[in-house]
């Protein structure tokens, strides 16, 4: 089964735009609980654009399914998660100024960095998950750091989806297979939507979990977010 986690930072991007606390975080993380969701995602950022560090604080007790915070572990955000200590820590490189995720880990690379932040979050019992790109290599280099899981970073599928190219699930496909073999656990997102989702968890074996937020979001402004979250509930079940 995979279980849908829902990324709410396009909540408070909305919320920053005007001030005050219109929509309120809170309580949309506990209404996507309430309508099916099976997880909360948050994404703080160093400048708090949308996510802020507080909410992760705030939000701790109302998430009462799977808490995934992700980011990139500056000391500021490994301290959050630490104080919060969310179910899992998706680890993401990100640039500060980055609009949006935009690369996997350089898993060779970063070894000895991610083996060394992968074990403090360990050590403090919150499962580990770093973003990778669909490359074998870069998923065996995260085998050697200890992670729990992978999290495959599904622009490139989504963008040759919508092309109409259903080969660009071919090295998500065997990125995965790959990722079984070594006893990993598997995570994915960025992009998925109502249109692509079934296709995609139809050709990745043992997929975990999605994470999903901006196509959520927007999906919802037309359909609602009950009848959202049931229709992705459906494709992935």
């Amino acid at each position: 089964m995979t279980k849908l986690s829902v990324n709410i930072n396009k909540i408070a991007t909305l919320r920053n735009s005007r001030g005050g606390d219109v929509p309120n975080v809170v309580q949309f993380a506990k209404d996507v609980q309430r309508f099916g969701a099976e997880g909360v995602t948050i994404h703080p950022r160093p400048d708090e654009r949308h996510i802020r560090y507080q909410d992760a604080r705030d939000l701790k007790p109302e998430v009462y399914t799977e808490y995934n915070i992700e980011g990139n572990p500056i000391k500021s955000f490994m301290d959050l998660v630490l104080s919060v200590k969310p179910t899992q820590v998706t680890l993401v490189p990100d640039a500060e100024d980055a609009i949006t995720s935009n690369a996997g880990w350089d898993t060779i690379k970063h070894k000895d960095f991610l083996i060394d932040v992968i074990a403090e979050f360990q050590k403090n019992g919150i499962r580990t998950s770093i973003f990778v790109d669909p490359i074998l290599k870069q998923i065996e280099g995260a085998k050697a750091t200890g992670t729990d899981r992978i999290e495959l970073y599904t622009e490139s599928f989504a963008h040759q989806y919508n092309l109409g190219n259903k080969d660009g699930i071919l090295p998500y496909t065997e990125s995965a297979i790959l990722a079984n073999d070594l006893g990993l656990g598997i995570n994915a997102g960025h992009d998925l939507s109502l249109d692509n989702i079934q296709f995609f968890k139809e050709n990745i074996p043992n997929l975990l979990e999605v994470s999903i937020g901006h196509a959520l979001v927007a999906e919802s402004l037309y359909l609602g977010v009950e009848n959202v979250i049931q229709m992705y509930l459906h494709k992935l079940k």
